[in-house]
């Protein structure tokens, strides 16, 4: 319940901000370029800004993490060093033949009531040695595990690192640049008053606009299957080949179909590339990019983003690649027929062809 009067808060934000808002510019196309450049770097510093939030936090679980290894770690060599002297005692004892000396004295004995006596005795130490072998086996491998673990979280830090350092070097030379072109500007006052506005609006709308766009693309990638089924010649089989042959027409059509939020949003193929745009509350989304065949970790035609256009403003790689990990933008051939999967994926102009073979 708490989650749908959280959801029904920010609807009602949303809903009065747009009724309320009055933003100088923003919400039309800078036409001049100077103008563009600064809106889009404050809009990448922004963003920028979150990524390296994000990744400071994945930092600080990854620290996390390291650290409670090495705990481990550390307890786990205490625990092996008992056990490895203890393992010690034992393979001495049969190397200095104490173990044989045991057996003979069993063979020894006169009588076999004897005999079945120290021999419970003898099975019992055989046990206890091969328990405390065993055992020993087992702690030495746990702490091959966790320190190949903790070299794991070593490596990634080292990654994360590198990618928090260059996110922050992106920043400020963004920073300095804005600066520079405000510094050297007739109507720096008028940009700045901008650079607010803008900065605002996409916190407050922009963001989650783009968002519902993004959702829209992924719900288009999942009801492919239910097009392709339900779209005369939209599927050819051909031996053990499969062909699909998916028009731009037909695909907005089913869409609009569907949800009434397509009527507001469209998908363009043209050559080498997928074009998606959408225009509503005076905010312009364009994103652009292309298809590959990926095989792992399951067999699927994945969308990349190439551009993310914010009412013409072009917002950063960092935007782009944490939409395409939040939202799944893949489609499955085996959610169509379980037993093909994609080979190529080719687009023209107006048409999305997908080459697929059985998977046997």
């Amino acid at each position: 319940m708490k989650y749908w009067i959280r959801g029904l808060a920010c609807l009602l934000c949303m809903v009065l901000l747009l009724t309320t808002w009055k933003p100088i510019l923003i919400l039309a196309e800078p036409t001049d370029e100077e103008t563009k450049q600064i809106l889009e770097k404050s809009l990448s510093i922004v963003e920028i800004d979150h990524e390296i939030e994000r990744i400071q936090q994945e930092l600080d679980t990854l620290q996390k993490q390291s650290s409670d290894i090495q705990v481990q770690l550390s307890a786990k060599n205490e625990q092996i060093e008992i056990k490895r002297k203890q393992a010690g005692q034992v393979l001495r004892a049969y190397y200095m033949g104490d173990r044989d000396s045991l057996l003979a004295a069993i063979l020894s004995l006169d009588s076999l009531e004897k005999f079945f006596l120290v021999y419970d005795y003898y099975s019992i130490i055989m046990e206890q040695d091969h328990d405390i072998l065993t055992t020993f086996a087992s702690e030495y491998k746990e702490i091959e595990k966790l320190g190949l673990r903790y070299q794991e979280k070593q490596d990634e830090l080292t990654e994360v690192l590198a990618n928090l350092t260059e996110q922050r070097t992106r920043v400020l030379a963004l920073q300095n640049e804005v600066n520079d072109q405000l510094a050297h500007s007739t109507n720096a006052e008028q940009l700045k008053k901008l650079i607010d506005e803008l900065t605002s609006f996409w916190q407050n709308i922009g963001m989650y606009e783009v968002r519902s766009y993004f959702q829209a693309l992924s719900d288009a990638m999942q009801d492919l299957p239910s097009l392709i089924k339900n779209t005369e010649g939209s599927l050819v089989i051909n031996g053990l080949n499969y062909t699909i042959n998916l028009r731009e027409e037909d695909l907005n059509q089913f869409l609009r179909n569907k949800n009434e939020m397509f009527k507001n949003f469209a998908f363009r193929f043209e050559k080498d590339q997928l074009v998606a745009y959408g225009e509503r509350n005076a905010i312009k989304v364009e994103i652009k990019g292309h298809y590959t065949v990926e095989s792992t970790p399951e067999n699927c035609i994945l969308f990349h983003v190439d551009h993310l256009l914010f009412n013409g403003l072009e917002l950063p790689d960092t935007t782009r690649k944490s939409l395409e990990k939040e939202f799944d933008l893949g489609f499955y051939p085996a959610k169509l027929v379980s037993f093909i999967q994609a080979t190529s994926v080719t687009i023209d102009k107006g048409t999305l062809e997908v080459k697929l073979k059985m998977n046997l």
